[in-house]
């Protein structure tokens, strides 16, 4: 049975990945009005793996006998002033995710929950992927400084992007 401390920690992350999928799927709107659907896709299959992680979290609380709840999700931005102005904003969102999960990490281990530990861990790991994979984006953006040729490549390279469920221990 989880404790109501630790079941709390993961409604409010749970609802706070709902929140991340959100920003994702309108970054994703924003780019898909570029004319950018290779930059659209990769947003809308992080949309995806937002969801996943919200799933994954609401499978946990049943597993141990919590009750998902969800709070209110804010209303995400519209618009950016620039792709690459976007995914800054998909950094410092995620490392306020890898704060949050970190901090149900550290609750965790203070409370002695080994499992939610063990649970926790994979989104550690997660969050050290999220971060690299939309740094790598920034630096190519900066690299090429936003012209046609390189974001016509990068919107071509970005469209191969799918989702795919992890099938890990522990995903």
């Amino acid at each position: 049975m989880i404790n109501k401390k630790m079941e709390k920690m993961i409604n409010d992350q749970m609802s706070f990945e709902i929140y991340s999928g959100y920003i994702y799927l309108a970054m994703g709107a924003y780019m898909d009005s570029l004319d950018l659907p290779g930059f659209a896709n990769w947003m809308k299959v992080q949309w995806q793996e937002e969801f996943f992680h919200a799933q994954k979290m609401y499978a946990y609380l049943v597993e141990r006998g919590g009750r998902p709840t969800f709070g209110a999700i804010p209303e995400p931005p519209k618009t950016w002033k620039s792709v690459k102005a976007a995914f800054e904003h998909a950094l410092e969102h995620e490392r306020i995710v890898t704060g949050r999960i970190n901090d149900i990490m550290t609750a965790a281990i203070k409370e002695n929950d080994h499992a939610t530990r063990s649970f926790i861990n994979w989104y550690v790991d997660e969050q050290v992927e999220e971060e690299s994979n939309v740094e790598t984006i920034i630096k190519r953006l900066n690299m090429i400084k936003e012209s046609g040729e390189g974001m016509f490549m990068m919107d071509k390279e970005l469209a191969a992007r799918v989702f795919v469920p992890p099938v890990a221990q522990g995903a």
